[in-house]
């Protein structure tokens, strides 16, 4: 099982913060420091100093950081053009040595679309482009050196690209697709993806999630092995009262993360973490909403990371 710290910048971090806690997470044996791609902030508060752009902020990490990974979860479809995000996702993972992980969705919040200027087509449409865009970016990634790509699509059209820059692995960094949508989500990550991530449920309707992926996967005769994932909120406390003071730090309800999160002591978090792994779990996203309380990512690691 993986441990992977996950962030939330747009809610209030500037880009030294992020540094801090991707140092962190690295220092402490973490496997990745992953980020999500939002410019607005969501719920109470000013979201000062203001959004940090996802892949300037990783292309920076790059170059700070030497062995945890570097991804989304998960990249906006909406907010960049399929071939610049191919070139900016590529020359990151050049950055890094070869330490990215991508993942790509349909985009969902409509309000800092309007906020920042950005079309906002319906859910069907942003669905239709998202699998351009998937076979967009893999096959310039993929195409192999001195070769040209060419695509025609409803949305989307490449002729005759150099395919450059390209990645450090051939087939391109790993994709992760998430969500629980029962027909098109599955089928998506049946064909496109490397990972499969469901995002803050439940054991049970993650479970019921994995078994429709891996029915997709069966009816597109996929061979490839997918990795499956899961994001929870984490909320880890050595009492009770610890695990309070830290849930109200993020206007969170203590029982509520209990059903719905990771919240408890650290043997309460490795019980629910085995929970997801016998549902075919390999992967856990922590995601650590207070960016200034690294001594909760310190204790997560000491007795948590430690266990699993």
């Amino acid at each position: 099982m993986r441990l992977r710290i996950f962030t939330e910048p747009q809610q209030g971090a500037s880009y030294e913060t992020q540094l801090a806690v991707a140092r962190a997470a690295e220092d402490l044996g973490f496997d990745a420091f992953f980020r999500s791609d939002h410019y607005l902030v969501m719920g109470g508060g000013t979201g000062e100093p203001g959004p940090t752009d996802s892949w300037v902020t990783l292309g920076a990490l790059a170059r700070e950081t030497s062995r945890i990974r570097l991804g989304t979860l998960v990249t906006a479809g909406t907010f960049r053009l399929p071939g610049p995000l191919a070139i900016a996702v590529a020359q990151v993972d050049r950055m890094s040595g070869g330490r990215v992980d991508i993942g790509l969705g349909t985009g969902w919040y409509e309000a800092e679309h309007t906020a920042y200027g950005i079309p906002f087509p319906s859910l069907g449409e942003r669905f239709a482009r998202l699998e351009e865009q998937l076979q967009l970016v893999t096959g310039l990634w993929r195409t192999p050196p001195g070769e040209r790509f060419s695509f025609s699509g409803e949305y989307y059209t490449v002729a005759d690209s150099p395919a450059l820059p390209k990645p450090v692995r051939p087939e391109g960094p790993p994709v992760i697709i998430g969500g629980t949508g029962a027909r098109r989500t599955p089928r998506i990550a049946a064909l496109y993806a490397d990972e499969y991530n469901v995002p803050f449920h439940v054991p049970e309707d993650t479970g019921a999630a994995y078994e429709r992926v891996r029915e997709a996967c069966r009816e597109q005769g996929r061979a490839r092995p997918l990795v499956y994932s899961v994001a929870q909120v984490v909320c880890c406390g050595r009492d009770e009262a610890e695990v309070r003071r830290r849930a109200d730090a993020i206007g969170r309800d203590a029982d509520d993360m209990r059903r719905e999160g990771l919240a408890g002591t650290p043997g309460e978090i490795v019980d629910k973490i085995g929970r997801f792994a016998e549902l075919g779990a390999e992967c856990v996203y922590l995601q650590v909403l207070d960016l200034d309380d690294l001594e909760h990512i310190e204790l997560i690691a000491a007795e948590v990371l430690a266990k699993v």
